[in-house]
């Protein structure tokens, strides 16, 4: 029996629909500004007394066509934390017509840079405390506004992205874990980013995560973006009053003028524990040794990248929210006790401060997790120790793991379990904000979300 020409014609509209909605092609909009601070304005540690010859820059990119847009932002500061992670998420997520919990913005922690954090700053005002420039959010805000409208602009010129890449390569002579322990399981000499004595920089590497992963945007035959992720503390020499990237800014650099067609964006991974102290005994001349080192193997990643198809039904997001346990040695009385304008006390009982009443006002940290293909990228909060990393890429061996730390920088550092009772820097009262009961909770976060999909 011959059917009627018009259900011909609706079948073949329909499976065109299908075959559309399933090869529906995605856009890349791409953004980069001078997130340099003006002469006089507070660094980290010291205001800055000039420019060099290479800026700070605050750059990221927009995926859409998956649902609503994806932002990823990396910026060369020291950190973001709390309500300016908040007001930086809000404002390109506004900007990119999407939600807050579909941004991800991370700093690559450079030492010679600015820290945000407006909680701290209200905290300030709140007091009365004068002359405390540290916390000055002037400039930041310029900056976040100008992001913003960079990333707006940019949306308008999105372009259409065929196939993405895969790449990984061993970094050679850049990191080293900076704990090392004696015989008593105890932290017997901190090795950071700069080790003079050279029987400490003789030490083991001990654990490190020493792989460089490059995940590529393209359109056809041409890179329109490049994502690279490297677990490290990225100084290599700091408090000269000069913004300045650091070594990872400089490889970057290096990569975007190897390959010019495509924005490299560089994302800092779980190296709160790790520096290149085993590799960096205070010269100057090591800054560009270390870049070097980063940048080729960047170069091997890339010529190793495998190309995948890529449509809508690759791209997927997922969110997590979290309130981490707090560290028991924040007390608010004790912290109000400690503040004043002078002392590295004063400024670390402010941030710790401001971290406590943003917990105990019920807020939450987005830990998210973006898929692209068999590729995956968790986004993590605060100065995340190394096995982080690691056990999330154990956690899912049969896909392609890549991790960015340095999210809400308000956590300060965020160890494992054992480490808090070994001792050492990074778990001390002054440097963390957060429980040792933490692992337990991230570690559950990233599996169900390494999962999802």
């Amino acid at each position: 029996m011959k059917r009627p020409i018009h259900l011909y014609l609706s079948l073949i509209a329909t499976t065109g629909l299908i075959l559309s909605s399933s090869i529906a092609q995605v856009r890349i909009a791409t953004f980069d500004i001078d997130a340099t601070p003006p002469v006089g304005t507070e660094l980290a540690y010291d205001p800055v007394k000039r420019h060099d010859e290479i800026s700070l820059r605050c750059r990221g990119l927009a995926i859409i066509g998956a649902g609503e847009p994806i932002v990823l932002c990396a910026i060369d500061w020291i950190g973001v934390a709390n309500a300016s992670h908040d007001v930086f998420r809000e404002s390109l997520a506004e900007a990119a017509g999407t939600s807050r919990e579909r941004v991800a913005v991370h700093a690559l922690h450079q030492h010679d840079a600015p820290r945000s954090d407006f909680s701290s700053e209200a905290i300030i005002q709140e007091l009365g405390i004068r002359n405390y420039n540290l916390f000055d959010s002037f400039y930041q805000r310029q900056v976040i506004h100008r992001a913003a409208l960079a990333l707006k602009e940019a949306i308008a010129d999105a372009r259409t992205v065929t196939h993405y890449g895969w790449g990984t390569a061993k970094v050679e002579d850049v990191v080293s874990n900076r704990r090392i322990l004696g015989p008593d399981g105890k932290v017997r000499v901190m090795r950071f980013t700069t080790a003079r004595d050279p029987l400490i920089r003789a030490e083991p590497v001990g654990v490190v995560d020493p792989e460089v992963s490059l995940i590529s945007f393209w359109n056809e035959e041409t890179p329109v973006a490049v994502l690279s992720y490297f677990a490290t503390h990225p100084q290599s020499y700091y408090r000269t009053g000069i913004p300045s990237p650091d070594f990872p800014g400089i490889a970057r650099f290096l990569r975007g003028q190897g390959q010019p067609k495509a924005l490299h964006v560089h994302f800092n991974g779980a190296g709160g524990n790790i520096g290149a102290g085993k590799y960096n005994d205070g010269n100057t001349e090591n800054r560009i040794l270390l870049a070097k080192r980063l940048a080729d193997g960047m170069l091997t990643a890339w010529e190793g990248t495998e190309k995948f198809l890529l449509t809508s039904s690759s791209v997927g997001w997922q969110s997590e929210p979290v309130a981490l346990p707090l560290a028991k040695h924040l007390d608010e009385k004790v912290l109000m006790a400690k503040i004043d304008t002078k002392s590295s006390d004063g400024y670390e009982a402010i941030t710790q401060l401001a971290y406590l009443r943003r917990v105990q006002s019920g807020h939450k940290i987005d830990i998210t997790c973006l898929s692209i293909g068999d590729a995956r990228v968790v986004h993590m909060p605060g100065e995340l120790f190394v096995e982080y990393q690691l056990a999330a890429k154990a956690m899912r061996p049969d896909l392609q793991v890549a991790m960015a730390a340095y999210g809400d920088y308000g956590t300060a550092y965020i160890g494992t379990e054992i480490s808090y009772s070994e001792g050492g820097y990074e778990t001390s009262e002054r440097a963390t904000n957060v429980g040792p009961e933490s692992e337990a909770v991230l570690t559950s976060i990233m599996r169900r979300l390494l999962d999802a999909n």
